[in-house]
């Protein structure tokens, strides 16, 4: 595990104030890309608040197989699991330079404590999540390989502001994040090789197209394929 860096230079505000108010009882800490803040099973109970940067949280095989439960960005936190006295659920590693927020488990429990409103707020991220592992329990027992991409992509993709659609007058819709064919096999639970041969009849296909390393939804995706 990469050692983190104080950082002398105060990162911007958060924009939600409750998460402000609880990171300024951290500590703020640099880390690097690839460095691991958390490994899945460790006992530390501290809260990171992402202030600049993007991790992601994953579970890795004895082979080194891996499987990316999400990732998140500026503003989201992790570590929130540990509050039940148990260990860590995932680990988390920055996929490029990330700053945080990190609180120890004390003051988040006292934070709690004394501020009702961040534990609705971290009920209603922990029902987000139920929601999120549910969808994915059944996407992994009920679809293909294929269904599984579409849906991931379907849900990452942003609308383009004053892009012109395709089939059914739909805008163009463009990944947030660049995603490798490595990314999106840990994501869904398959191969590259079987991901990349389900993206070249889609490129080809016109469906969808890279922009500036991010994937492009042009049209809609057929249901099946």
């Amino acid at each position: 595990m990469a050692s983190p860096r104080n950082r002398n230079a105060d990162p911007e505000p958060l924009q939600d104030s409750l998460l402000q108010a609880i990171a300024d009882r951290g500590g703020v800490r640099q880390y690097p890309a690839h460095a691991v803040l958390v490994t899945e099973d460790d006992r530390s109970d501290a809260l990171f608040i992402i202030l600049r940067g993007r991790v992601k949280a994953y579970g890795a095989a004895v082979d080194g197989r891996e499987v990316i439960y999400n990732t998140q960005g500026v503003g989201d936190y992790f570590g929130e699991m540990t509050l039940d006295g148990g260990p860590r659920s995932a680990s988390v590693m920055t996929l490029e330079a990330t700053t945080c927020a990190v609180v120890p488990g004390a003051e988040v429990r006292d934070f709690l404590a004394t501020h009702p409103d961040f534990a609705l707020h971290l009920v209603k991220k922990l029902i987000r999540l139920a929601r999120a592992s549910t969808d994915q329990v059944k996407s992994l027992a009920l679809d293909d390989v294929y269904g599984r991409i579409a849906r991931l992509l379907r849900t990452l993709a942003q609308e383009e502001a004053g892009e012109a659609g395709g089939a059914g007058g739909a805008g163009v819709r463009v990944m947030p994040d660049k995603l490798t064919q490595q990314d999106i096999a840990e994501r869904v639970g398959a191969s590259r090789e079987m991901v990349s041969r389900i993206f070249k009849p889609l490129v080809e296909g016109g469906y969808v197209e890279m922009r500036a390393g991010r994937i492009a939804l042009l049209k809609k995706l057929p249901a099946r394929w």
